[in-house]
């Protein structure tokens, strides 16, 4: 029997994708597109054990990933009734529907429309896919009894260690990414890559080889590029990736930038509180050791500064120093007017410079 992933997918009714845990954005992208490239053929569900984050809401399809794997059964539960105030479930055929009726006991009100909660659970699947991994801890729901009559088939960029009693196909291979990797099952299966694939698969390829900078990039991954480009693919800056355009402060506990810049601009001298003295209480001045420049500025008093508060006894003292300091400048003054340099009143010679 042929194991061509052709093959497989033509064989296959039903096919679930898993992809592992906590998975990289490669991951994502290579599992989304191999799901968007098989949902019109087959029956198809894609899960993952880790739920989307922000960083994948770019990725087409996001939406369709479950973390729930199963959807054998649907399960009809009531939340906050009691089981005990139904009477009886009983069910019939109506014009080809079918109908399900909960009768309650008397006296007792039907559980109301938001009390009802759907569910599914059961894993049915002929085949499933998984995407990337390790071993078996990146992959819990293939350990269900429901899965151990599924064929198993790994696609990645390395071989996947699992336990001796699970066997596999696996169609991994070296290459710079899974997205890659996907490009060529669809690629070689004949499968539609039209542009929410391709950009899917571009945007994986271009974050796994951090804009084809690393060791692993090869011609053939710019020849991949080169057609999902053509197929349509948009390019999705890698800066864009790594940083999701938010309003500042949007996100909870998150400080704006202008109010982090406030914070990191050092004041330019520490702020002093002012100390209001009690009254009948003297004000305690802290000295403060200040430049000779700051001192003499200081001694001047400016017009549009408050002067230092000073009681009765002080101002009196200050008048009375002043008073006197006044008092000998004009002495000094009245002597020097009184007793002119003997050399006032005696004629002066100027001398000058001959012209000739």
């Amino acid at each position: 029997m042929e194991n061509s992933f052709k093959s497989i997918i033509e064989r296959s009714k039903s096919i679930l994708i898993l992809l592992p845990t906590k998975p990289h954005l490669d991951q994502v992208a290579a599992g989304l597109s191999l799901y968007l490239a098989l949902k019109d053929k087959r029956d198809v569900t894609i899960s993952s054990p880790t739920p989307m984050t922000v960083e994948f809401n770019r990725l087409v399809g996001v939406n369709r990933i479950a973390t729930e794997v199963g959807n054998k059964n649907l399960i009809i539960r009531f939340s906050d009734y009691k089981a005990n105030d139904i009477e009886r479930v009983s069910y019939d055929i109506e014009d080809g529907q079918f109908r399900l009726t909960v009768i309650p006991k008397q006296r007792i009100l039907p559980p109301s429309k938001d009390q009802i909660e759907l569910a599914y659970s059961g894993v049915s699947a002929d085949t499933v896919i998984i995407i990337g991994g390790s071993d078996e801890s990146s992959f819990p729901a293939i350990s269900q009894k429901e899965l151990s009559g599924s064929n198993l088939v790994h696609i990645g960029v390395k071989q996947l260690s699992l336990s001796a009693n699970k066997s596999y196909i696996s169609f991994s291979r070296p290459a710079s990414s899974v997205s890659e990797v996907v490009f060529g099952l669809i690629y070689e299966s004949g499968l539609l890559i039209d542009p929410d694939i391709a950009t899917n698969l571009l945007m994986g390829l271009e974050v796994a080889t951090d804009s084809f900078v690393t060791g692993n990039v090869t011609s053939d991954t710019f020849a991949i590029t080169s057609e999902l480009i053509r197929a349509g693919g948009k390019r999705v800056a890698f800066e864009q990736l790594q940083q999701m355009t938010y309003p500042p402060g949007s996100i909870p506990g998150q400080v704006p930038q202008q109010a982090q810049n406030l914070q990191q601009v050092p004041t330019s001298q520490p702020t002093q509180q002012m100390q209001v003295p009690l009254p009948n209480q003297p004000m305690m001045v802290q000295p403060q050791v200040a430049p000779q420049s700051q001192v003499q500025q200081q001694m001047i008093p400016q017009p549009d500064q408050p002067q230092p508060i000073q009681n009765e006894n002080q101002t009196q003292d200050y008048l009375e120093v002043q008073q006197k300091i006044q008092d000998q400048k004009n002495l000094e003054k009245d002597e020097t007017n009184e007793n002119p340099p003997k050399d006032w009143l005696e004629p002066k010679i100027f001398k000058g410079t001959s012209a000739s």
